[in-house]
């Protein structure tokens, strides 16, 4: 079943992203208002990195970021993706594959041709499996 589904049937297509100049605060409330989990970075069209509410949640609460501390200085540059016709079986053994410490990656950004397209998370796929 999970080598039928394509990652393009069930991705989000609104991807919701930041620049690298803008504040962690600021890119941490706007994780929090949509309720995502991380966001994509872009530079004018480019896929520069990606931030996680859990990695800026945690060093916000720690006060580890100084005043005026842009998501360039913090954010993943080593960005794992996908594309919109890789089946859902290959996406979840990404996911797998590249988390650390026993823990998968929650969401995928989703390229074609080095262009975003969507967004694809574990939620997507429960959905999409659930019988």
């Amino acid at each position: 079943m999970l080598e039928n589904l394509k990652v393009k049937d069930v991705m989000s297509r609104k991807v919701i992203s930041v620049p690298p100049t803008e504040d962690v605060v600021f890119a941490f409330e706007k994780l929090m208002k949509h309720k995502i989990s991380s966001l994509p970075v872009v530079d004018g069209e480019k896929l520069v990195g990606i931030v996680t509410a859990t990695d800026l949640g945690h060093n916000l609460v720690l006060d580890k970021y100084e005043i005026g501390t842009i998501v360039e200085k913090v954010m993943v540059e080593d960005v794992v993706s996908v594309g919109p016709e890789d089946d859902l079986l290959t996406t979840i053994k990404r996911m797998n594959e590249f988390g650390s410490e026993g823990d998968i990656i929650n969401q995928l950004v989703v390229l074609d041709d080095q262009k975003i397209v969507g967004i694809i998370s574990d939620g997507d796929i429960i959905r999409a499996i659930k019988v």
